[in-house]
């Protein structure tokens, strides 16, 4: 089954892949893939419930820091209960912001990965000059082969993604 789709992700980017350097490849699935996971997040997750979570533990940050402050134990203990609660919402909000989102995103990285494997497995996508730690932290992470002054597609692509859901984030006011 995988392999109908690899062959089908072929016929559609393989003449990207065949006609352009790896670097803008990687950069442009990067941008696609990094901004379709971060829409896909936006549509799913229930942006109000997670500002009004963040706000709600604001206040209580600021509540327990002054009752500490004060050493008064009464206020402590009723927050101490509050805090209860608020971790009961923490936890339905991350399972929320966390399943959904990861059902239909978990699926779509493992075949692309699969398939871009395929054709950038142990190439440097990116050089620098030096070697760079965050580069050999990737390489440790995916037990590459490259030297330390490489990053490969894994890396590259990370850092794009994140960079562009980063940006589209703070575009869209998500929490």
């Amino acid at each position: 089954m995988l392999e109908g789709i690899y062959l089908f992700l072929d016929k559609v980017f393989g003449p990207l892949i065949l006609n352009y350097h790896p670097l803008w490849v990687v950069t442009v699935s990067g941008i696609i893939l990094g901004a379709f996971f971060t829409l896909l997040n936006y549509v799913l997750v229930d942006q109000e419930k997670m500002k009004r979570l963040q706000k709600l533990s604001q206040e209580f940050q600021k509540e327990y820091k002054a009752a500490q402050a004060a050493k008064d134990e009464k206020k402590l203990r009723k927050l101490q209960q509050k805090q209860m609660e608020l971790l009961k919402l923490q936890n339905e909000v991350m399972k929320d912001s966390m399943l959904k989102p990861m059902i239909f995103t978990l699926p779509i990285f493992w075949i692309f990965f699969g398939w871009l494997r395929r054709w950038y497995v142990e190439v440097g996508i990116v050089k620098a000059p030096f070697n760079f730690f965050l580069f050999d932290w990737f390489h440790r992470f995916y037990h590459s082969g490259l030297p330390p002054s490489e990053l490969g597609y894994i890396g590259w692509y990370v850092l794009t993604s994140m960079a562009v859901g980063y940006i589209l984030r703070k575009f869209l006011d998500m929490a």
